[in-house]
């Protein structure tokens, strides 16, 4: 939805927190949340969506219920503004883990799944909007531990998401409607930083990209670059950055220096532990932790160490048995919390990342479409477990308020 006060903004929630990887189980999950939190969030304003498709239901809408859908949306007043790609697969009810970043970008798969959910996104964008397909980080770092590899990684990524931006200029041509690929860094994967980030546009994508498409389009380097840049954003988690120990105000400065245009912003919160001196603390925090280890998703965990220096761990449960680590002073753990709390008996969430973000964001205009996206809500320990419905609202609410715009 539109936010009063910024007119040119819009919020929504991802729908990954639904389970459903076919259409009609989608469209199921649609029909029960999205009218009562319109009725409840914006009853005299349109009602926006951020629509998360696997692979498979993407094809089933675009084959057979592409018209239906319209309706519906038509009907209720809701509209489809922005789209998470990244998961490919199925994302609920079974082990998840490392596969979320499968296929990578050197596939024909992956690029297949982004070009169809531009053309979904482009009969659904409503007129006078950009739109927006947050995408994995290219590749998974623990798939390309040889070098060869990780440069194969970085080259083939940059031409498949070339060939993804042509596709969408050609979309623009045709329908007047601009839409972007947004990268989102996560941590172990082939970009998870800042600096990854800003590498990877200037030493990859868009020399290799635009080279591609001078050569394979028939444009001139500085078309082919201005494409790329236009249709090839960044999607700003949070959540991610958070986890990353980067500070907001000097990540967005540098991305806006840099020439990487902000897609999307991601809202949502890591949890986060300040380890104790005494191993009794140590012991508690544990014990808190040990309710968060479960076996869908992965739980990245990054540690900040005496001397400022950081270790990660792939997964929560490998780093557990580390906390005990003198050195240790904090960890942050790649598990999206409920953004309207702040902390969890011992443990906190970086909450404070989310509103100087957000603060940073209102001043510069950088981004105008925010997506919250908790998704853990079915794997969360019990104590924090809420009605979904309520759980949603309140997130809108918070986000809202962190935005002043009562």
């Amino acid at each position: 939805m539109q936010l009063k006060n910024y007119p040119s903004y819009h919020i929504t929630y991802c729908t990954n927190i639904h389970p459903g990887e076919q259409w009609n189980d989608v469209f199921e999950q649609l029909k029960t949340h999205v009218p009562e939190l319109k009725r409840r969030l914006s009853p005299d304003r349109d009602f926006g969506i951020g629509l998360r498709l696997s692979a498979r239901a993407a094809r089933q809408l675009q084959d057979a219920h592409l018209e239906e859908f319209k309706q519906w949306l038509n009907q209720r007043q809701c509209y489809v503004f922005t789209m998470n790609g990244f998961p490919y697969g199925d994302f609920h009810h079974q082990r998840v883990k490392d596969l979320v970043y499968a296929p990578d970008w050197r596939t024909e798969e992956r690029l297949n799944y982004t070009i169809n959910l531009a053309h979904i996104l482009a009969e659904l964008l409503p007129e006078g909007m950009d739109g927006g397909i947050s995408t994995s980080p290219v590749s998974y770092k623990y798939w390309l531990q040889q070098p060869s590899l990780k440069e194969q990684a970085c080259r083939k990524g940059s031409k498949n998401l070339a060939r993804v931006a042509w596709a969408l200029a050609k979309i623009r041509e045709e329908s007047g409607k601009i839409l972007h690929v947004d990268i989102e860094p996560e941590p172990d994967c082939l970009i998870e930083n800042t600096p990854e980030t800003i590498d990877f546009f200037n030493r990859w994508l868009l020399p290799i990209g635009s080279t591609f498409l001078e050569n394979s389009c028939g444009i001139s380097l500085e078309e082919a670059e201005t494409i790329l840049r236009d249709h090839v954003r960044l999607c700003y988690d949070t959540c991610h950055f958070a986890l990353e120990y980067e500070n907001p105000r000097q990540a967005l400065r540098q991305f806006e220096e840099a020439g990487i245009k902000i897609g999307k912003t991601q809202v949502s919160a890591a949890l986060k532990a300040v380890l104790p001196e005494t191993t009794v603390g140590r012991r508690q925090i544990r014990d808190e932790l040990r309710k968060f280890v479960e076996s869908t998703y992965l739980h990245q965990v990054i540690e900040r160490r005496e001397d400022g220096s950081f270790r990660q761990y792939r997964d929560l449960d490998q780093a557990l048995p580390h906390i005990f680590d003198e050195q240790a002073r904090e960890w942050r753990i790649h598990y999206h919390v409920p953004i309207f709390v702040d902390s969890f008996e011992q443990l906190n969430a970086t909450q404070r990342d989310i509103t100087q973000s957000l603060e940073v964001l209102k001043a510069t205009g950088q981004c105008r479409h925010f997506e919250i996206e908790t998704y853990t809500w079915e794997i969360l320990p019990e104590e924090l477990k809420k009605d979904s419905l309520e759980s949603i609202a309140r997130e809108f609410e918070w986000v809202i308020a962190a935005f002043g715009d009562h």
